[in-house]
């Protein structure tokens, strides 16, 4: 009579603590109920969900940076994200896209390399990519020269239009100087404010410094 053969013992489980990481570069629509951080989130939450059988949990801190530009790494949560990071509280970072976590190719090799050192896991919801092969963080670089072509694009229009727009004579927002006014984008002289300006540098002229004549 054959011996039967045990059933095979199911495997452990590993969990890993998944952080979602957020970003909006401008404050308009963070007002709203549900906003683009909000729906960021919701993608990456269904991401994990789908991964539960691997023992994918969602971290319950949110680390979101609505109106913060992804050029540079001087956001709010982002160092949240990297200081638990290296209390070990993390095991993967997800993303919406790749963009989300940084538009900079420097800014985001220090990153990656601080991933690399604790071993943080890197996930895109809507870019598959895999960082353990040389192919997969060859698309991972493309990905993000792109992000960062985009963001370099955006700025040198913003920066061609307000040159233009001081070209012709016009004011390209925010408060006017003292002794103007705006009237349908032009600076138009506020004759009482223009006495105020005088007086100062009169003054400025008889005591040779405003903290003299003040």
């Amino acid at each position: 009579m054959s011996r039967k053969s045990k059933p095979a013992e199911p495997r452990p489980v590993t969990g890993v603590r998944c952080a979602i990481y957020t970003r909006k570069s401008t404050e308009e629509g963070l007002q709203q109920e549900f906003n683009s951080l909000d729906a960021q989130r919701e993608s990456a939450e269904a991401y994990i969900k789908s991964q539960q059988h691997e023992g994918w949990t969602c971290l319950p801190d949110r680390y979101d940076d609505g109106g913060f530009t992804g050029g540079n790494m001087d956001r709010p949560a982002l160092r949240r994200l990297m200081a638990d990071i290296e209390a070990g509280r993390v095991d993967c970072v997800i993303v919406y896209k790749v963009d989300r976590l940084s538009r900079s190719l420097l800014d985001f090799a220090q990153l990656m390399g601080t991933f690399d050192k604790h071993q943080i896991a890197f996930v895109s919801v809507t870019q598959q990519f895999n960082t353990t092969n040389s192919i997969g963080r060859l698309m991972l670089n493309v990905l993000l020269s792109f992000a960062q072509f985009e963001r370099e694009i955006i700025s040198e229009r913003t920066r061609d239009k307000i040159a233009a727009t001081r070209r012709k004579g016009k004011w390209c927002g925010g408060l006017p100087p003292l002794g103007y006014d705006v009237v349908d984008t032009t600076l138009v002289l506020n004759q009482g404010e223009a006495e105020q300006v005088r007086a100062i540098f009169n003054l400025y002229v008889q005591h040779e410094g405003l903290v003299t004549a003040i």
